[in-house]
């Protein structure tokens, strides 16, 4: 995650990064958005009055794990269950957050807890991509993809799913439910820049698949995200004696360019 020895990159080089960010939000924002539908239906069915629903995208914010919460709602499970349940779902993101804190450490502790609250599965790879292309952290990137990527068009999408969602067809019929893995495996891709990298990758999949099919796809979705780093983590390195790229010391001055503002300008 160290940033290439060299010139510091330029404006004209931050803004073409930031329209490639763009270019790779756009499967993300469809996603989002139809899956947003699909969630405002989903709380709807399960008894959340409007006000509810919307006010459960905007505070909790989970994805996955708000579907898994409105059904159990609707079911009647009690409060501790659904909890601790949805919070097992959610653990992924300590490994996100773990691997984004090298290159976000100088923000304000306040800045930070609010990207912890938009941070998802899809912001991750979009933001983790973003930084390496550029070699440091882009901060106005993170909300770029977080904000507008993400959240703007999930909450957009339960309002309209909660008050007009009876006309608008299911994401499987127009082939949004395919849009969203596809995107992120692509990003996946992005990410790989080594053998352990590659064997984590395939060793997640694989796992999810297995235990997902086997026993249930949120457990799949645990094993894999925990086990998988495991395993690239076994790989041996080529030649004990040169540490491997993931290896690197965390200078901070890899993650953070000094007197330089995020629209690449000296301020």
């Amino acid at each position: 995650m160290t940033r290439a020895q060299g010139a510091e990159p330029g404006a004209p080089t931050l803004r073409a990064a930031r329209r490639r960010l763009l270019f790779d939000m756009l499967g993300i924002v469809a996603s989002a958005a139809g899956f947003g539908v699909v969630f405002g239906l989903t709380a709807r069915a399960n008894g959340f009055s409007p006000v509810e629903a919307v006010a459960f995208s905007v505070i909790v914010f989970a994805g996955a794990s708000q579907f898994i919460a409105a059904g159990m709602i609707g079911a009647g499970f009690g409060w501790p269950a659904v909890v601790v349940l949805t919070g097992l779902v959610n653990s992924r993101h300590l490994l996100y957050a773990a691997a984004l804190g090298p290159w976000l450490r100088d923000r304000p502790r306040g800045e930070r807890a609010l990207m912890a609250h938009v941070l998802t599965d899809e912001s991750f790879a979009l933001s983790l991509v973003h930084f390496r292309r550029l070699g440091f952290a882009d901060h106005r990137g993170y909300w770029l993809a977080a904000i507008g990527g993400v959240f703007i068009p999930w909450n957009v999408a339960t309002v309209v799913g909660v008050l007009g969602g009876q006309v608008i067809p299911d994401p499987r019929v127009v082939g949004l439910d395919i849009v969203f893995p596809a995107a992120m495996a692509g990003l996946a891709v992005g990410l790989a820049t080594g053998r352990r990298e590659v064997v984590a990758g395939v060793a997640a999949v694989g796992l999810a698949l297995v235990v997902g099919l086997a026993v249930d796809p949120r457990a799949g979705v645990l094993a894999g995200g925990f086990l998988g780093p495991v395993a690239g983590l076994l790989v041996p390195r080529r030649d004990p004696a040169v540490p491997e790229a993931d290896e690197l010391p965390a200078d901070p001055a890899s993650f953070s360019v000094p007197n330089r503002s995020d629209d690449g300008l000296a301020p």
